[in-house]
């Protein structure tokens, strides 16, 4: 996915893990970071049910040793990358949830994240770190892993195999494409005030089934019968949240609009 910008005078790639302390410092230190912006994350739900520790370990201890490393290094500004699942589950007619609605996580994801974000808030406090904390809805578009919805039955759809839906298929998601939340970034970067959160929300609420049907009529099963056949509904995950909804005013207010659809 980077190979567009290997040879860009500002960009550098350096492989390492986030648990890893003496890196994390080494890499602050030698190229003078002044600006982190944490999005590294265990962040597949599904797996988070089958084994959490690597959630607990990337995502809350990882952050911790980001934020630990931060404050040794004077860094200017942290902009932590958090997740809309913090809220918890939308009921079906729920009014969006804005910045200052309790958090309130239903997965081990989820839990994991919020978790975090109180470390954050804490070096915040504590130590005067200068962070701001942004909580985004689903991102898709290209380069995205294979393990996520879209990616996903597209691949199923190439594979000529049947497209697996959880459960009857109606729990909704808001996507957000790459482009406009690499946009929300860099307006949250150079005019973001620290100490705030930001929602990064878009308002594209589709339902999975609906997601499926979509892709499956651009790739040529245009009849509602073929895309039947071509969908299995599977056993749901115990924890399905119906949908998240969040309100995104702030970050409008700072410059910022969803320019795709």
């Amino acid at each position: 996915n980077l190979a567009s910008i290997e040879n860009m005078p500002n960009y550098k790639f350096v492989k390492g893990n986030i648990l890893s302390a003496d890196l994390v410092n080494y890499v602050l230190e030698t190229e003078n970071i002044d600006t982190i912006m944490h999005f590294a994350a265990k962040s597949h739900v599904d797996n988070s049910f089958g084994n959490s520790f690597p959630f607990t370990q990337t995502n809350i201890l990882g952050t911790h040793v980001l934020l630990e490393s931060a404050k040794r290094h004077k860094i200017s500004r942290f902009i932590h990358v958090s997740t809309d699942e913090v809220y918890g589950e939308g009921e079906k007619d729920q009014l969006e949830m804005v910045e200052e609605t309790t958090l309130a996580p239903s997965n081990p994801y989820a839990a994991s994240k919020a978790a975090a974000e109180f470390i954050v808030k804490s070096y915040a406090q504590s130590f005067k770190l200068p962070v701001i904390i942004t909580r985004g809805n689903n991102v898709y578009g290209p380069h995205q892993y294979p393990e996520k919805l879209i990616p996903k039955l597209i691949n199923q759809i190439l594979l000529k195999k049947k497209l697996t839906i959880h459960g009857n298929g109606l729990n909704t998601r808001n996507y957000l494409h790459v482009r406009d939340v690499a946009k929300a970034f860099d307006v949250i970067l150079h005019h973001g005030k620290v100490k705030e959160i930001y929602n990064i929300g878009g308002s594209n609420e589709v339902a999975n089934v609906t997601v499926a049907r979509t892709l499956l009529k651009l790739m040529g099963y245009e009849k509602e019968k073929e895309q039947d056949e071509q969908l299995t509904f599977v056993k749901d995950r115990d924890f399905n949240d119906l949908r998240y909804t969040i309100n995104s005013t702030k970050l409008k207010e700072l410059g910022w609009k969803e320019g795709i659809s």
